[in-house]
């Protein structure tokens, strides 16, 4: 179950690099990003998966020299559109009338409002929003990956501007908002494998109002 999967799981600090992890678990881990909620379905960021090994030795130059980059098998980088435009959302008006069988009045007077509230607000305002769907996908992700069995490291400890550099995310209309190493610990060498998982009790937690 779900949370048997979340207590296994940790920010793994030392990755095993004679392991692999199989590309049909790495893509099932994309998938539950892809299909995560965001809002009013605009999905508006994308999920770069990097396996190739200089490419990850730059972008852990550019997180901190944090070795689950390269230790790990595979990066998946979560990168958001820089600002919500016209076409984009049109993009999205027209795969959704594709997929539902047709465009309607109610369908096209939605996206209008879309564009009547998102396109007119400031660049920084739109990224911001769109990076707070990014991190719903992300924790889709974290969540698959203990399915999987697969260890990941979520990390926010990283030099944006250089990963977008690095992967030409600019040209994208793209910005790196959060990534996610993934690979499998290794037990000898993580400092944090076996500690038990410290959260706030229940009580503390949660507010009922019933």
């Amino acid at each position: 179950m779900l949370l048997e999967k979340l207590n296994w799981r940790y920010a793994t600090k030392k990755m095993d690099s004679s392991k692999t992890v199989a590309a049909d678990k790495v893509q099932r881990i994309v998938e539950a990003a892809r299909l995560a909620p965001t809002s009013s379905g605009l999905q508006p960021f994308q999920v770069i998966v990097v396996t190739n090994a200089e490419v990850r030795a730059k972008l852990r130059a550019a997180a901190y020299d944090q070795a689950q980059l390269t230790d790990g098998s595979a990066v998946l980088v979560f990168a958001a559109w820089d600002n919500y435009t016209t076409e984009r959302i049109d993009h999205m008006l027209a795969l959704t009338a594709a997929e539902r069988g047709g465009s309607s009045d109610a369908l096209d007077a939605y996206y209008d409002g879309l564009k009547a509230t998102y396109v007119p607000r400031d660049a920084k305002t739109n990224f911001e929003h769109a990076a707070r769907q990014a991190y719903i996908g992300f924790g889709m992700s974290i969540a698959q990956a203990a399915f999987e069995g697969v260890d990941a490291t979520p990390m926010e400890g990283f030099e944006p501007a250089k990963f977008d550099e690095i992967l030409g995310l600019g040209a994208l209309g793209l910005r790196s908002v959060c990534i996610l190493p993934l690979g499998y610990r290794d037990e000898s060498g993580d400092w944090l494998v076996g500690l038990k998982k410290v959260r706030r009790s229940t009580e503390d937690f949660v507010t009922e109002l019933a």
